[in-house]
């Protein structure tokens, strides 16, 4: 019987140009659906800003950039977008604890004042004739009308709220590993300034000097900017949030200049050296913005500081002896293994599908099929792991 070679019918494979014509389709009513989306949003957050106000409430600000991340990605299941509000949870439960809990310091008992009124002077009074830079900046920058200056003053104040929670959703999109390196970070220096407010409660420059520890000073500098924007209602609802949800007492240390910093730090080892001033323009300006409008004395922005460069180092040999533990284990049971002549145990990724039973040497998993793309194939992955081409479009 003589078998005759089959002969490939090119008429069953579309032409390349038909394939490439459908990827660009697809691809266009993806950008499409997220200009259309991102236009809703942008409308929908100014109309809301005017309406409400700023979101400085963590709950508020988690619900919109929530809502960002699902315009951003629509093409994704449910399934992610809901992976988001569960990996987010823990972050936002503890930034209202954060919030309530500065409150809960008026009730320790009287706050340290003078200390830091003395730190202040003993560091700069050789420069501002001996009084604390937040007096000497009132004095010589305050004016009653508005200046060029109140208005960049009042949207670097307001950026704490929102500026570290950004950060994190982009991670969050872009890198899952960044993000959960970047969140270890970011919840171990608000849990450092959490417990000092509770160990050492003390008060900002503008409560000392409403009961004369020092010269009378101007309030609500902070928001007087956005009066020049037409958001005259967003500096009222941020006056009252932080009456009402923050307790004044809780200014050792700054995490308002400590965020600024650990968000710039937390780039800047993988950014080129001549990007560095532009960044570090950031916590310096925070730092001018708290000083000036007597939220903070320096000592509180140094003390911020240096809480930042505790939680780095502190959070990286962590993360290193973490490492190297696992190194440990994984080669003690290896050399288990070896020497009584049984196999380790199946994990994840080394010899199982999707932590289920061995794999055999040589032979080829199976992978069930998904009806959609797995919506973290590439987006979670480093990109210094990624293949060319494959960066997500997030």
């Amino acid at each position: 019987m003589t078998l005759t070679p089959s002969v490939r019918d090119d008429t069953d494979t579309p032409p390349a140009s038909t394939t490439r014509a459908a990827r660009v389709g697809r691809l266009w009513r993806q950008h499409r659906r997220r200009i259309i989306g991102l236009a809703i949003w942008s409308g929908a957050f100014v109309g809301m800003l005017f309406l409400l106000g700023l979101p400085t409430d963590p709950v508020y600000a988690f619900c919109w950039l929530w809502a960002l991340t699902i315009v951003w990605h629509s093409e994704r299941p449910w399934r992610s977008h809901l992976r988001f509000a569960r990996d987010w949870a823990a972050i936002v439960v503890l930034l209202v604890v954060y919030n309530i809990s500065r409150g809960v310091a008026d009730d320790m008992g009287p706050p340290h004042v003078t200390e830091m009124i003395h730190a202040d002077e003993r560091m700069f009074g050789w420069l501002t004739g001996g009084v604390v830079p937040t007096v000497w900046l009132q004095q010589h920058l305050y004016h009653p009308s508005l200046r060029w200056y109140d208005v960049p003053v009042s949207f670097v104040y307001f950026s704490h709220f929102v500026t570290a929670l950004a950060v994190a959703a982009v991670l969050w999109l872009r890198n899952r590993d960044r993000w959960l390196s970047y969140t270890r970070r970011w919840v171990t220096l608000t849990a450092l300034g959490l417990a000092t407010y509770f160990i050492y409660p003390a008060a900002p420059p503008w409560w000392a000097a409403q009961r004369g520890y020092l010269p009378p000073l101007h309030d609500g500098l902070d928001t007087r900017g956005w009066g020049a924007i037409g958001l005259h209602g967003a500096g009222n609802l941020l006056n009252a949030a932080k009456v009402d949800a923050a307790n004044p007492i809780a200014a050792m240390p700054s995490l308002h200049s400590a965020y600024a910093l650990f968000v710039v730090a937390f780039f800047l080892p993988t950014i080129r050296k001549r990007w560095w001033p532009l960044l570090l323009a950031y916590p310096l300006a925070m730092t001018f913005t708290l000083v000036y409008t007597g939220e903070h004395y320096m000592i509180d922005v140094f003390v911020g500081w240096t809480y930042v460069v505790v939680t780095m180092v502190g959070v990286s040999a962590g993360e290193r002896a973490w490492a190297a533990w696992r190194r440990r284990r994984a080669g003690a049971i290896a050399a288990s293994a070896a020497t009584t002549g049984s196999q380790p145990p199946a994990t994840v990724g080394a010899g199982s599908v999707n932590g289920s039973r061995p794999v055999p040497a040589g032979a080829v998993p199976a992978v069930a099929a998904r009806p959609w793309p797995d919506p973290d194939a590439t987006d979670h992955v480093p990109s210094a792991h990624r293949p060319e081409g494959g960066a997500s479009s997030g």
